[in-house]
């Protein structure tokens, strides 16, 4: 049986393996929870695993059971998901004295890239390590769904939606929206926002655009260089194969209020993601009044209002252009689209509403004897 301190749910230890700071949809909803839960009052310990998980090394490993036996007798500890493959063995040894609760945006074994050897190693050390929590959380009904498909117990699961700035305005109409210098005033500003790694579907997106390169465009990439170089790599190379250098910007990560102008003077925002969690970038883009074009992948169509929203099987480039190209052809169904985003942003949780309800998501737990 689990000993207890008097430690409660009000008090958390929070895990995250990297740099929080990381400016990704999975750091940036950490960042928002720990965050919006220290403004109700609530006492959170942050503490960082080593960058090598999922795959930890043995100095890693060792240094994250020196994280966990520092934590007193009956804490309430939240891990990020992206730990989980590495931690099996360790949550083995301390579910008996810590509570121990999951933070799940997408189960790790579907990351696309991943040999089918490793996807099954991840999968398995995954399941292994949800089998010794007492709640799971996660980002989406779609995840939480996936859960519980591959065991988890639903009565473990809950919820809780990342949130989004409801404050944001339509920028293409923006009169103070910067437009490309020498550009022709038809001109389509296309925005996709995700790191370079193969599951954002970049590859995809440029063999798209290539077929409908007769079309007035220009796509702005904005998302890191520096988590995946063989990916940046490539998808530098086809740019240049595809002899699209002039029309394709990747800018890297931007801090905030740089993103923020780019998602004002985008006149579409597009993600063809082979998974997607929950989708943070595409309800941002919904706030900002956008119409999207993204794929059927994970819990994007339920992420995205489908009247705001074109939606395309992930891999396929040719039925991906058709999509954009109807858009770019079609300012009427592009104001439509727009339109009902704008309609739907008020219906967007806010970062308020998402602590509120991880708050609540804990409810019972950390008072186990």
């Amino acid at each position: 049986m689990k000993q207890s301190s008097g430690a409660n749910a009000s008090s958390i230890d929070f895990v995250v393996p990297g740099d929080v700071q990381t400016p990704t949809g999975g750091y940036i909803y950490d960042r928002e929870i720990v965050a919006g839960l220290t403004e109700r009052g609530w006492r959170v310990a942050l503490h960082a695993l080593d960058a090598s998980f999922p795959s930890p090394t043995p100095a890693a490993l060792r240094a994250a059971r020196a994280t966990f036996a520092s934590l007193a007798n009956g804490r309430v500890v939240v891990i990020d998901g992206l730990a989980l493959p590495g931690l099996d063995r360790l949550l083995a040894d301390e579910e008996r004295r810590l509570t121990l609760v999951a933070l799940v945006h997408h189960p790790v074994a579907l990351e696309t890239g991943l040999d089918p050897i490793q996807a099954e190693r991840y999968g398995a050390l995954e399941r292994s390590a949800l089998g010794y929590v007492q709640r799971v959380i996660t980002t989406s009904q779609w995840t939480a769904r996936t859960l519980a498909a591959e065991g988890v117990p639903i009565a473990n699961l809950r919820v809780v939606e990342p949130g989004v700035d409801r404050r944001k305005t339509r920028g293409s109409s923006d009169p103070k929206a910067a437009a490309l210098p020498g550009a022709p005033q038809d001109l389509l500003n296309l925005l996709c926002v995700g790191t370079l790694t193969p599951r954002k579907g970049h590859a995809v997106l440029l063999e798209a655009l290539n077929e409908i390169r007769d079309r007035h465009w220009h796509l702005t990439c904005a998302g890191s260089l520096l988590r995946d170089a063989p990916t940046v790599a490539a998808i530098q190379h086809q740019i240049d194969r595809l002899s699209l250098r002039k029309r394709v910007s990747l800018l890297g990560d931007l801090d905030r209020e740089t993103l923020e102008r780019q998602y004002a003077r985008a006149d579409v925002f597009v993600l063809p993601s082979y998974l997607e969690g929950y989708g943070m970038a595409l309800a941002e883009a919904v706030a900002f009044g956008l119409p999207v074009v993204s794929t059927t992948a994970g819990a994007i169509p339920e992420t995205v209002p489908a009247n705001a929203a074109m939606l395309v099987a992930p891999g396929d480039s040719r039925a991906l252009a058709k999509a954009l190209a109807s858009l770019i052809d079609d300012p009427a169904r592009r104001a439509a689209l727009a339109a009902n985003a704008r309609a739907a942003r008020a219906s967007l949780p806010t970062w308020a509403t998402a602590a509120a309800k991880f708050a609540t998501a804990l409810d019972g737990l950390g008072s186990k004897t």
